[in-house]
């Protein structure tokens, strides 16, 4: 006989029955309807069958009539798995809650990410949307649509031409797409461009205005390079002047440079600490004690937990403390000399800009003492030279 529909939603037994009226019993069953199937043969006198669960206590007459005896061999079905979990309700209680914290976590705003935005600050980004009920702890829920908030938004952000606004799990996704706007160019009041330094021009290009000096020309500071003022006189009008400038100019340093010089060295040694971050706070939990390391640099990395794509707020933060020693690494005059030029050729490089360019240098002075070499130097810089001067009329 083929097994019944839905034998193990509603459960059935397999059991042992032995007697010698076997024939009898199953004969018996049969003929009051109940539900017998996979009848083996086990012996002369026994054999297993599957009954329904329903119609296993209508076997107890036939049992009796047929003096056969049963044993349950395997319960089987849904109704046995729910007494199985009946006796243990602390589990199914566990689950539950598990299931309904999982759910009430999976309900909220987690994070929010704000990209295309180049102009608009952040900041003023998530300010329009937690005006709009978008903010870290909200409930999902409670959030309108995404083409409402899209809309409010961009009315809230007049320099954007569109936002688009993306729930992916836990983390709300704000996409930005800025206005174009023409450049705005500053107002200028009329100007001359005169000399910042005492200087031998090598270069002159007047892009508006009226040069006064020429090439090889020897300025002082503050003069005139290029005129705001054109034109002859009772025809003239003022300019803003621009243009560009470069010239030699002469840089003295005073160089000390010490002729011993300290590196920083890793030892090899190192210790670890762990923390868990929730938010701006962490609990240390590994790597107590007192560090062995008299000197010695920590590097930290974090890590977030994250759920799929979705990242909380909360994860570890490993420090690691390496430690380090200083070496005094002793220098010929030769090289504390050099040593002290590079310095002050990249202080030149840093105050005159990148594209300053050093042409001669000369050692007006040099002496050893205290450890120390002592230079005078004087150096020749081809540079920019041009700087505003508001132009001022009665």
């Amino acid at each position: 006989m083929n097994s019944p529909t839905l034998a193990k939603f509603r459960g059935y037994v397999t059991i042992a029955v032995r007697g010698e009226n076997l024939e009898t019993f199953v004969n018996e069953a049969t003929f009051k309807q109940i539900e017998i199937w996979n009848i083996r043969r086990i012996s002369d006198q026994a054999a297993s069958m599957n009954v329904l669960l329903r119609d296993f206590f209508k076997l107890r007459p036939l049992l009796k009539q047929t003096s056969c005896r049963i044993h349950v061999e395997e319960r089987v079905g849904f109704p046995f798995l729910l007494d199985k979990l009946g006796k243990r309700k602390a589990l199914i209680a566990g689950g539950l809650l598990f299931m309904a914290g999982l759910y009430l976590l999976s309900s909220l705003v987690w994070d929010i990410e704000v990209s295309g935005n180049v102009n608009i600050p952040k900041e003023e980004i998530l300010q329009a949307a937690r005006e709009e009920g978008i903010y870290p702890f909200q409930w999902t829920f409670r959030l309108d649509s995404q083409e409402t908030l899209s809309k409010s938004l961009a009315r809230r952000l007049p320099d954007t031409s569109w936002v688009g606004v993306e729930k992916k799990g836990t983390t709300i996704s704000i996409q930005i797409v800025e206005s174009t706007k023409p450049e705005r160019r500053p107002l200028l009041n009329p100007r001359h461009l005169v000399s910042k330094a005492d200087a031998v021009v090598t270069h002159i290009y007047a892009e508006q205005g009226q040069a006064v000096v020429g090439k090889h020309s020897r300025v002082k500071k503050g003069s005139v390079l290029i005129s705001g003022i054109i034109g002859e006189a009772g025809y003239q009008r003022t300019v803003v002047a621009k243009g560009s400038v470069r010239g030699l100019v002469w840089h003295e340093y005073n160089i000390a440079s010490p002729l011993v010089r300290k590196q920083k060295t890793y030892t090899g040694e190192w210790r670890e600490r762990k923390y868990i971050v929730v938010g701006n706070r962490a609990v240390q939990i590994s790597g107590y004690g007192q560090l062995p390391f008299e000197q010695f640099e920590t590097v930290a990395e974090r890590e977030q937990a994250r759920v799929g794509n979705r990242t909380l707020p909360f994860g570890i933060m490993t420090e690691k403390i390496m430690e380090v020693r200083y070496v005094e690494q002793p220098l010929s005059e030769e090289e504390a000399k050099n040593v002290g030029l590079e310095l002050a050729r990249a202080d030149i490089s840093r105050k005159n800009g990148a594209d300053a360019k050093i042409e001669a240098e000369k050692i007006l002075h040099q002496k050893t003492d205290n450890g120390k070499v002592y230079m005078n130097v004087l150096f020749e810089v081809e540079q920019a030279i041009a700087e505003e001067l508001p132009l001022v009329q009665d």
